[in-house]
């Protein structure tokens, strides 16, 4: 049984931190500022923990939360055309219950999946520099460590791809060589985990088409049919 209660400790750990002076100043003065669209919401402005089912079987890795998305919602990929264009896809592969979320208290549930960013915090520009990258990277490990029944991990981007790659060496798991190179679609191996990358859904992607939404569809329908060999029953695609 997946631990509950250490992944709880571990999401208020998360949501406390303050180790990254750069990116507490940035995600608090956009808290304090906002934007006018959301003048009138309150906005989160902490870092932000994962989301979904504790005993999923496919974990989810993106960049970082958006500035004016998962900053302000308190949830990732919540509140922003990068996690509009995600839940669609995990709700027609049957990992969600609905197909958009614009809150996080809107009731979207997960089912078999979990999901979390390589970076808590929003960075200026998306773009953490390698030192927060580093300190942030402990919490990707022990959620990992936390979540037993994880098999599959799809990272989303090249930043989601190398986290991971990280995340499971430091649990012990070494990492092929050469290195296994990012790409969409790109699957490898490492220890019980296997990985299958999609690009990330970015604007930058999916308003140029480099991702479309079958795409996104077609790689969590594969990490569906790679964590089907578990003792939990089988998700059917739509």
């Amino acid at each position: 049984m997946v631990d509950r209660a250490a992944l709880a400790a571990l999401e208020a750990e998360i949501v406390a931190c303050r180790r990254c002076p750069r990116l507490v100043a940035w995600r608090e003065q956009v808290a304090r500022e906002k934007v006018a669209r959301y003048a009138d919401e309150p906005y989160w402005g902490r870092p932000l923990p994962g989301f979904g089912d504790p005993e999923a079987r496919v974990l989810i890795v993106g960049l970082a939360p958006a500035a004016h998305g998962g900053n302000r919602t308190g949830r990732v990929f919540t509140g922003d055309r990068s996690g509009d264009f995600l839940w669609t896809a995990l709700h027609e592969t049957g990992f969600a219950d609905r197909g958009s979320s614009r809150r996080a208290d809107d009731g979207l549930t997960l089912r078999d999946a979990y999901i979390a960013a390589a970076v808590r915090c929003a960075p200026p520009l998306n773009r953490p520099t390698i030192d927060e990258r580093d300190s942030c990277a402990p919490f990707l490990v022990r959620e990992l460590a936390l979540l037993e029944k994880v098999r599959v991990i799809v990272p989303l981007g090249g930043f989601g791809w190398d986290a991971v790659l990280r995340t499971v060496a430091a649990l012990g798991h070494a990492t092929p060589r050469p290195k296994p190179r990012f790409g969409h679609g790109a699957e490898v191996e490492i220890g019980p985990y296997h990985l299958a990358a999609s690009f990330h859904p970015s604007q930058q992607n999916t308003f140029t088409g480099r991702l479309t939404a079958p795409m996104l569809a077609d790689v969590m329908r594969r990490a569906a049919t790679l964590a089907a060999g578990s003792d939990r029953p089988t998700l059917i695609p739509k």
